[in-house]
């Protein structure tokens, strides 16, 4: 039977591209369906500023009248950057060819020689790399897949550019007696503190924040600006799911030269939600949120500006975080994710911390 991919145009048809995803893992006892509405915001161009320099096209694959795979591909011009993304298929390498093709021949119109997949079209804290270790645990915002996409996308002929790595850290395994001396060894003639997030003050640290981070990240490949109105944005939307306590910046005096961020692990709510927060979802989130004790949070971004790297500085936030989870009788673990193999001494951290490597996403490349 012949394969027909579909662009993505009408409402009905962007209905079906979500619903196709939770029809295919119906009987995965591990899958939790991303926001449907999550997932529309990355297609939006009024919600999503990747729009202001680049495109982005989504499709179904259909064989004898039922949808048997989806995929999306996406391109920047401000970061040369073309991508694929949201891929979902049957164990099928002729359907998996066929999306493959779609998107790719799409980006090639437009320019490319190169592509990334799975990625996302936007923030690389999401929705980026395909699962190919620890198929148990799937986070928010985070790709889950069937172990059978890693032969899908290999067979076709991509090949993995960044292997990246979560881990989960325990704070009763962690060494505390080895970084409280060394805090009290930094604090010492410094001026370095601590300081929580606070909702009511929202705006000075979405200041820190974007200062800190554009520092941090300027070296980086793809790397491309906050501004403050996107951090505002941002911030306001996770205003459920940012524990002061867990969201940490580092001054030196008055000067903000660092940040860790950490969210409750949201999937442990969406799994009762079944990927669409309307009315009903909203429900069922909210009584979930109020009834059910959250037991991991979260790191999902971590920054030193460029004149205090190299200093241990770190240290003095892993402790405020630690001091906070021994503190909160719910918190058992933290999940690090995702830390890319160009980066050591992250790695390096986390081993230090005897965090245990839990997960393991490819992200692919393939030269058009």
């Amino acid at each position: 039977m012949s394969i027909e991919v579909i662009q993505i145009i009408t409402k009905k048809q962007i209905s079906a591209w979500h619903q196709f995803s939770r029809d295919l893992y119906r009987r995965d006892k591990f899958f939790i369906s991303h926001i449907d509405q999550d997932i529309e915001s990355i297609f939006t161009p009024s919600k999503n500023s990747a729009f202001d320099s680049g495109d982005a096209q989504r499709w179904l694959a259909v064989k004898s009248g039922k949808y048997v795979g989806r995929i999306a591909a996406f391109f920047s011009h401000k970061t040369k950057q073309s991508g694929l993304g949201f891929f979902d298929c049957e164990n099928n390498q002729d359907v998996a060819n066929s999306l493959f093709d779609t998107g790719i021949n799409w980006l090639k119109e437009r320019g490319f020689e190169r592509v990334e997949a799975p990625i996302n079209f936007g923030e690389r804290d999401k929705y980026w790399g395909l699962l190919v270790k620890g198929f148990d645990s799937p986070s928010y915002q985070e790709n889950y897949n069937f172990p059978y996409y890693q032969h899908l996308y290999e067979t076709y002929g991509f090949r993995v550019c960044i292997e990246q790595t979560t881990s989960i850290g325990n704070p009763n395994l962690f060494d505390i007696s080895k970084y409280e001396r060394f805090c009290n060894r930094l604090k010492i003639n410094n001026q370095y503190r601590v300081e929580h997030y606070s909702h009511n003050n929202s705006e000075k640290y979405v200041s820190d924040f974007v200062t800190i981070y554009n520092d941090a990240w300027q070296h980086h490949a793809h790397f491309v600006p906050f501004t403050v109105e996107r951090i505002r944005v941002l911030f306001k939307e996770m205003k459920l799911i940012i524990r002061e306590e867990y969201l940490v910046f580092l001054y030196n005096g008055d000067i903000p030269i660092g940040f860790y961020l950490s969210i409750i692990e949201l999937n442990q709510l969406f799994k009762h939600v079944n990927g669409n927060m309307n009315w009903w979802g909203k429900l069922k989130f909210y009584y979930h949120l109020k009834t059910q004790k959250i037991t991991k949070i979260r790191g999902i971004i971590f920054g030193v500006t460029q004149a205090y790297q190299n200093k241990g500085l770190y240290a003095l936030m892993i402790m405020d975080v630690y001091n906070s989870m021994m503190n909160d009788p719910h918190i058992h673990s933290s999940e690090l994710a995702w830390i890319g193999d160009f980066n050591p001494k992250m790695h390096a951290l986390f081993k230090n911390l005897n965090a245990i490597p839990s997960k393991v996403h490819y992200t692919y490349e393939k030269l058009l």
